[in-house]
């Protein structure tokens, strides 16, 4: 094996030969999750989810790459942390049981520089994201999903996992990797992992680090505005007073600048709210809804707080 051994019992490669040498050969069940770095506790209970899905003897892939092609030319790419060792040390902590070993077969760390994965420079091919990227995130951010799904479909190629683990908190994320899957039939279950928070609310994320300590008490207003969008939705509200709710508390906040607060399908990004916020299309009748259970909706929202831009969502049930 000629990837480098790491002062822990992960396996870390640097290069696609290493990886690949790294997983010659391994037929036990394998689990994937992809990450920028800058590891917190919601990365590693991904991690752990992984680490429940592949069982003892399984082997858990961990990705740490900063893509390019996700941020903009104004976007923090050359800010964002590089935590490298840490991240490895975190990784290795939170799979080790208390006698040391590993709570799984094997554990390898692949940690690309972008000369790895795109060594012809600007791929020649790019992924279309489709309709779900042109709102809410896509619509600040228009090249971003692109980019995500670039990586995440070379990733999915090199490590060849059964399951690949994304979390909750980036929910178009999530719906738009979960739809190129379908779509492109990519062999591999992608699964959910829910939202960590810190003890007071906040949504766990890597740019929190850029909040000073006054900034991060005005970020609680994200998390607060959910809670007041869920207490609408306890309170028999519709998707439009629900979002309604939500967005007067969160524009209420000191220190906040509101992006959006939308309302929509969780799978489609069809707008439920009426804001035109999300894809066109209205309130569409599934499943869950015509056995009589509530309809879920994403109660999704992005705000600048400093020169920070943080997202956060919740799932809300809709009774009209």
């Amino acid at each position: 094996m000629t990837g480098s051994v790491v002062p822990s019992p992960a396996v870390l490669a640097r290069t696609r030969a290493e990886l690949a040498d790294a997983l010659a050969g391994d037929a036990a069940p394998r689990a994937v999750v992809m990450t920028m770095g800058a590891l917190h506790q919601g990365h590693f209970d991904l991690v752990i989810e992984a680490a429940r899905r592949v069982g003892e003897s399984g082997t858990v892939v961990v990705t740490i790459f900063v893509n390019p092609l996700q941020f903009a030319p104004e976007e923090d790419l050359d800010a964002y942390p590089r935590t490298l060792d840490a991240d490895v040390a975190g990784l290795t902590g939170a799979l080790t049981r208390d006698d040391g070993v590993l709570r799984v077969g094997r554990l390898i760390v692949f940690a690309p520089t972008p000369e790895v994965m795109y060594p012809d420079g600007e791929p020649r091919v790019r992924i279309d994201p489709g309709p779900i990227a042109t709102v809410l995130e896509g619509r600040s951010r228009p090249t971003h999903f692109g980019g995500v799904c670039q990586v995440v479909l070379a990733l999915l190629h090199l490590t060849a996992p059964r399951w690949a683990m994304f979390g909750r908190k980036d929910a178009q994320q999530l719906a738009i990797v979960s739809a190129m899957v379908r779509d492109l039939a990519v062999p591999v279950e992608i699964v959910p992992v829910d939202i960590r928070r810190e003890p007071d609310g906040l949504a766990m994320s890597s740019r929190n680090a850029y909040l000073g300590p006054e900034q991060r008490q005005q970020a609680l207003a994200l998390s607060a505005a959910l809670e007041a969008g869920r207490a609408a939705a306890d309170a028999g509200a519709g998707a439009s007073r629900i979002r309604a709710a939500a967005l007067a508390h969160l524009e209420a906040a000191p220190g906040v600048e509101v992006d959006y607060v939308a309302i929509v399908d969780p799978e489609t990004f069809v707008d439920l709210a009426g804001a035109g916020l999300g894809l066109a299309g209205g309130p569409e009748t599934g499943e869950e809804q015509a056995q009589g259970e509530p309809r879920q909706g994403l109660l999704a929202l992005a705000a600048r707080v400093g020169s920070t831009r943080l997202i956060d969502n919740a799932r809300v049930p809709l009774t009209s």
